[in-house]
């Protein structure tokens, strides 16, 4: 060990014999500064007081529980429908609709021209009426300025269009003798005008069996603003 090591050996060992001898001192030095401070605080504050840290707790109240709902048993499962049973039949598979011929249908068995004495009973009620030449609309052109004439401005303005489906009657000189309606055009003043428009068309009557009979047919009187 060196002279230097040796020294430091001893300074250590004298501080430490110097703090024990000085160990006692300070302990009750300590004790009697700290009862002194407690002597001073309550001198100077002697109004103090605890304070109240209690809980306090609210009263628990009972919930009724609604009753315990029954769960249904699941339904009953759907029996497959039965596969089709094809039967062990043979099929000609060369079906064919026969052509309408003249001469399948002669135009004997064909019914009979309405007499003049059904004309009351035809005019009654729109019915089907045979016939072999429909009646043809022969003034189509004034039709067509009818229809400008009778389209309500405020109709036409707003691009409010409109179709009106009537049925004729049509007599044997092709004059529309009734007209009644089938389906509005959702519109009153449309189908007024075009019960207009139709009392004015003329046709070519129709012919069963080159004989001019009335007829009963359905046309639609259409109107649309000119694009």
């Amino acid at each position: 060990m060196t002279a230097g090591e040796r020294n430091t050996d001893a300074r250590v060992g004298a501080a430490n014999e110097r703090f024990k001898e000085r160990y006692g001192e300070w302990l009750w030095g300590s004790i009697t500064l700290a009862v002194a401070l407690h002597f001073v605080v309550v001198l100077a504050w002697p109004s103090m007081s605890v304070a109240d840290v209690s809980m306090s707790t609210t009263a628990l109240s009972t919930v009724e529980l609604p009753p315990e709902i029954e769960v249904p048993p699941e339904p009953e499962a759907i029996p497959r429908p039965a596969r089709p049973v094809i039967a062990d039949v043979e099929v000609d598979q060369d079906i064919t609709i026969p052509e309408t011929t003249f001469e399948s249908n002669p135009v004997e068995e064909l019914p009979p021209p309405v007499s003049a004495s059904d004309d009351a009973d035809l005019a009654a009620a729109p019915s089907f009426t045979p016939f072999e030449v429909a009646p043809r609309l022969i003034n189509e052109r004034e039709v067509q300025r009818a229809l400008l004439r009778y389209y309500p401005d405020l109709y036409k303005d707003a691009g409010i269009e409109g179709t009106v489906v009537l049925w004729f009657f049509i007599n044997e000189e092709g004059r529309v003798i009734d007209t009644r309606l089938v389906r509005s055009s959702g519109y009153d003043d449309l189908d007024r005008a075009g019960m207009r428009v139709a009392e004015m068309m003329r046709f070519s009557p129709a012919q069963n069996r080159d004989k001019k009979v009335p007829v009963w047919i359905q046309l639609p009187v259409i109107f649309e603003v000119m694009k």
